[in-house]
């Protein structure tokens, strides 16, 4: 057991690292804590002399000098508490800060692998909830805790200074106080990690339906979804309540060991002052002090559970950042050969995604594509044509095989490095919750206003975006809601015109387009195509018939590859393909 209590505040450690940058402020915090413990305990001195030198002695000006210092001591101490929450607050802030931007770093740094694995709303929870967590440990329950402990030997020692005799009443509360807190504060920690956990469920619960609203309306599964949210919610509240009755029990636990042996101690001390034994104003300090050590006791053990609720909290955090990138740097590069006619290759590649091993995604692909080359990808779907484009940008590594960019291999080439002679242009086009100018810009933040304007007239997206309320400063909301199918499309071709790639990846582009869009944008990526290497996945045949080479796929495999007409002439599945696309245009005219 005490190995486990050692090591849930070793999950601590990594956090109190943060603090490393900031030594001269906490510093300050540490110095103003000190003297608010040090003018705290004076003020059992001061009481005492109020009693005794000013009621007791019935002089006036004994009570106006006793007054006076207790002033003097108020107001320090009124000075100090001041700079300590500012300063431990600032820490607070500051810590969460960076350990939030520490966190984010290391996410948009992970392989695409973990976000299949790990759900965004737990994720999320881990960036936002227990970061926020952390904060309150390091801005206040860190500073009551030190404060706290401080005071509660301070007061002992002054305890003993006023009275020996009573103080072994109050030290018998003592070490009854620390059992409860050892017993039930392993319980908290654990259900502490249980309700952040539950607390994620809730929120990926809520932003999977609030993302897909449209569906849940579109269905009437409000009414379910109620129901389902509500349990979600239940379920973390049930696990909530068992932490704060653990908690609430540790910290009654605490004040009825303290309190009870302070009762004892006040009558005995009560007795004393009647018999002559102490004076009034010694027992006053007394009690001052006795209070001063129960309340320390009271507030360590409270702020014990919050320690071990941060405990899980940071554990949650420091696994996170322990995670380690499938997808990383070399340790040495190789330079790209800018001579070769070949610019992407790939050789016997066999995958299979992390989530699904069994599965091979793609099976022993040998591809050969030429600087300017138009390749398009067609097949039915699931056939591993969106997987070669994510093995072309090196989101996975093939479990067999190479694939070579300009003679070199991708492993040996820094991944976001190599990104940058890529631009994709995916079938569900991705926009940000900004304006115009923002999501096409994404393909080249340096970009002036005019070269943004100019990409987008090539997209043929000028015209609708002029139109916008605010033109290129409209606001497009939370994944560009506030755009048609048609109109996201056209900005992230815009992005990907402006960013002026080696090499084209179109996923399906021009899907979402009306006819008389695609049109433009055909003839617009006709032009952007030219002396520019391009792969296409498409699913409608036509737009593809003129590609310097057609490859024909189909579970994970490459069936055959050549232009449309060699392909019409010997491939049964290319030939019912382009039939079937036939058929279902002359249905619809």
């Amino acid at each position: 057991m005490e190995k486990k209590e050692k090591k849930s505040l070793q999950t601590l450690l990594p956090i109190v690292a943060f603090l490393k940058p900031y030594k001269k402020m906490v510093a300050f915090a540490l110095l103003a804590l000190l003297l608010t413990a040090a003018v705290s305990l004076s003020l059992g001195q001061g009481l005492k002399m109020v009693i005794d030198n000013g009621f007791a002695a019935g002089s006036v000006e004994q009570l106006r000098s006793a007054i006076f210092v207790m002033i003097g001591l108020v107001s320090l101490l009124a000075v100090g508490t001041f700079c300590r929450f500012y300063l431990m607050s600032w820490l607070g802030e500051r810590v969460s800060a960076d350990i939030r931007k520490a966190v984010f770093d290391q996410i948009v740094m992970l392989h695409p692998a973990y976000f299949e694995e790990n759900r965004s709303g737990e994720i999320m929870s881990r960036l936002t909830t227990d970061t926020t967590l952390l904060q309150s440990i390091v801005g206040s329950s860190f500073s009551m805790a030190l404060r706290s402990s401080l005071t509660f030997i301070g007061g002992i020692i002054m305890l003993f200074f006023t009275n020996v005799q009573l103080t072994m009443y109050i030290l018998i509360g003592v070490p009854m106080a620390i059992l409860p807190m050892l017993f039930f504060g392993r319980k908290v920690r654990k259900f502490s990690k249980d309700s952040q956990d539950t607390i994620a469920d809730v929120g990926t619960y809520a932003g999977e339906i609030i993302q897909n609203i449209k569906v849940v309306q579109s269905y009437s599964r409000e009414e379910q979804e109620k129901v389902a949210f509500s349990d979600e919610v239940e379920k973390a509240f049930a696990t909530a309540k068992k932490r704060v009755r653990q908690r609430s029990i540790l910290i009654a636990s605490v004040i009825l060991m303290v309190f009870g042996g302070l009762s004892a101690m006040m009558w005995v001390g009560g007795n004393g002052v009647i018999s002559g034994a102490i004076t009034g104003g010694e027992l006053a300090a007394f009690v001052f002090y006795a209070m001063m050590v129960g309340m320390s006791a009271a507030t360590i053990a409270e702020v014990y559970g919050e320690v071990q609720r941060a405990a899980g909290a940071a554990e949650r955090v420091v696994d996170l950042m322990g995670v380690e990138s499938n997808i990383l740097p070399p340790e040495q590069t190789t330079a790209l050969d800018q001579t070769s006619e070949t610019v992407i290759e790939f050789q016997s590649i066999s995958f299979n995604y992390p989530s699904r091993p069994d599965e091979l995604a793609l099976d022993d692909i040998n591809l050969r594509i030429k600087q300017g080359e138009v390749v398009a990808l067609v097949g039915p779907s699931g056939a591993g044509k969106t997987t070669l484009f994510e093995m072309l940008q090196r989101f996975y590594d093939p479990q067999q095989g190479t694939i070579y960019f300009k003679n070199s291999d991708l492993k040996l080439q820094v991944p976001s490095e190599l990104r940058e002679h890529m631009a994709l242009v995916p079938q569900n086009p991705i926009l940000f919750s900004n304006d115009v100018w923002y999501n096409i810009r994404y393909g080249k933040t340096e970009a002036s206003n005019d070269e943004v304007i100019e990409a987008a007239t090539k997209a043929h997206a000028h015209d609708f975006v002029k139109e916008l309320p605010e033109g290129y400063e409209s606001y497009l909301g939370e994944q560009g809601v506030r755009l048609s199918g048609g109109q996201k499309q056209r900005v992230a071709l815009a992005r990907a015109i402006l960013k002026d790639p080696e090499v084209l990846l179109l996923d399906e582009a021009t899907s979402a387009l009306d006819a008389e869009s695609e049109h433009h944008v055909q003839a617009a990526l006709k032009e952007l195509m030219q002396d520019r290497t391009t792969l296409i996945i498409a699913h409608r045949l036509s737009t593809v018939v003129h590609a310097d080479k057609i490859v024909l796929m189909d579970q994970g495999k490459i069936l055959d590859m050549g232009p449309h007409e060699e392909l019409l002439s010997r491939s049964k599945l290319y030939q019912r393909l382009c039939e079937l696309q036939f058929d279902l245009s002359s249905n619809e005219s």
